[in-house]
C-alpha cells in the first residue's frame, strides 16, 4: 500500500463517481467503447475453463476474511488489541474496498449509468395504464399456454444437461444479434454456479461476477426457469447491468430461440410478473387469467412454489433487504421490484411494435 498506490486509487474512484452523472458519457465510450473489449477478453481468458473461476476468487475471499476474523477474536482474547494495530487493521480494510470499488466499476459497473436497452430501440418509458396491462398479461398467457402445449418431456429434460443449456442460450443470442446487433455475445462465459445450494438459501438463481467476466446459473432450482436465468445472466454480460434491462435483454433473445423450451421458459418469466401486477392492481381479473392458465402451466406453478418454501429460511430475507439497498445505491430505486420493471419494456415495446411482437 504505498502512497502512488492510494492516490492512484483515489484518483480512479473520483473519476468514476463524476463520469457515471453523465449516462451520454458512459454509453458512448464506456458501454460501446471500453467495455465491451474489456469482457470480451475476460472471456477468451476464462470461458473455455469448465468450472467457475469467479467463484473459487470469491470462495479464496471468504476463507481470507474467515481467518482474519479469527485473528481478530484471538488478539482481542488474549487482550492484545493496541490502537496501532486498530489503525493499521483499518488502514488495510480502507485500501481493500477501495480496490474493490475501482475495479466492480470499471470492469463492468459502470453500466449502471449508461442510456441503457430503451436508447438504442427508440423506447418510451411512459407511465402504463391498468389497460395496456391487461392487455399485455393476456397476449402472454396466450404465449405461455400455446408453448406448454408444445413442450414435450424430453426437450425439457435435455436442459438437466448444462452443456446443452449453456450452448443453447448462446444461441439464442446469436439468433438474437441478427435482429439486435447490440445483443451481440462473442465469446460465451456462462457457467454453473459451485454455490448453487447456498444459493437457495440466500435466494438468488444466478448472478454476474464483474472480476472474471463469467455469468453463473443456480442449476438446482427447476429446470423450465433456467433458460431464462441463463440468457438474463447474458443481457448482464452484453453490457446491461440493471435488472429490468437484463430481463428485456433475455426476453428478446429467448422468443427467438426456436426452441420452445426457451420460449416457454420466458413466457413463464415475464407472464409471473405481469399477473403479479396485475393482481396488485386488480385481484378479481387477474383471478380470471390464473384460471385459465394451461394444466402444465400450473403443475410448474406448483413445483416453483414448493421449491421456494423447501429453502425458506429466515437468512433469506435479510440477504434480501441488504440486496435491495445495493440495487437502489446503484441507479434502481425500486431495489428489487426492478425485475419486474420490465413490465414497463413490455408495454413500451408492444406499443412501437405490436402485439404480435411479444
Amino acid at each position: 500500500m504505498k502512497v502512488w498506490s492510494w492516490a492512484l486509487l483515489a484518483l480512479l474512484a473520483i473519476l468514476i463517481k463524476f463520469s457515471s452523472s453523465s449516462s451520454g458519457f458512459i454509453e458512448r465510450y464506456y458501454s460501446n467503447g471500453i467495455y465491451p473489449l474489456v469482457s470480451k477478453i475476460q472471456r477468451v481468458l476464462l470461458g473455455w475453463v469448465p468450472f467457475s473461476v469467479g467463484d473459487l476468487l470469491y470462495g479464496f475471499f471468504i476463507v481470507v476474511l474467515l481467518v482474519k476474523t479469527w485473528q481478530i477474536l484471538r488478539i482481542l482474547f488474549k487482550r492484545k488489541f493496541t490502537r496501532q494495530y486498530f489503525f493499521a487493521g483499518l488502514t488495510q480494510i480502507i485500501f481493500f474496498i477501495l480496490c474493490v470499488y475501482v475495479f466492480f466499476y470499471l470492469l463492468w459497473g459502470l453500466n449502471y449509468s449508461r442510456k441503457g436497452i430503451a436508447r438504442q430501440l427508440d423506447l418510451k418509458l411512459t407511465t402504463y395504464t391498468l389497460g395496456e396491462l391487461d392487455t399485455l398479461t393476456g397476449v402472454l398467457e396466450q404465449r405461455l399456454n400455446y408453448y406448454a402445449s408444445l413442450v414435450k418431456p424430453g426437450q425439457r429434460d435435455s436442459f438437466y444437461k448444462k452443456r446443452n443449456l449453456f450452448h443453447e442460450s448462446y444461441e439464442a443470442y446469436k439468433l438474437a444479434s441478427q435482429q439486435y446487433s447490440f445483443l451481440k455475445y462473442r465469446p460465451r462465459s456462462i457457467k454453473p454456479s459451485l454455490y448453487s445450494y447456498a444459493g437457495n438459501v440466500l435466494g438468488f438463481e444466478g448472478y454476474y461476477n464483474p472480476f472474471s467476466g463469467e455469468g453463473q446459473v443456480n442449476t438446482t432450482v427447476p429446470v423450465f426457469e433456467q433458460p431464462f436465468v441463463a440468457c438474463h445472466e447474458i443481457g448482464h454480460q452484453v453490457g446491461y447491468a440493471k435488472e429490468n434491462e437484463a430481463n428485456f435483454s433475455g426476453f428478446l433473445a429467448c422468443r427467438l430461440h426456436p426452441s420452445p423450451v426457451f420460449r416457454y421458459s420466458v413466457y413463464f418469466d415475464m407472464y409471473n410478473y405481469s399477473i403479479n401486477e396485475l393482481y396488485r392492481n386488480d385481484s378479481a381479473r387477474a383471478r380470471k387469467y390464473i384460471d385459465s392458465l394451461h394444466p402444465q402451466v400450473k403443475k410448474d406453478y406448483e413445483e416453483l412454489r414448493r421449491f421456494l418454501k423447501k429453502y425458506r429460511n429466515p437468512i433469506e430475507p435479510v440477504i434480501t433487504w441488504i440486496y435491495g439497498k445495493y440495487l437502489q445505491a446503484n441507479n434502481q430505486p425500486a431495489g428489487k421490484r426492478t425485475y419486474s420493471e420490465v413490465i414497463a419494456f413490455l408495454i413500451a415495446y408492444q406499443r412501437k411494435f405490436g402485439v404480435q411482437s411479444l
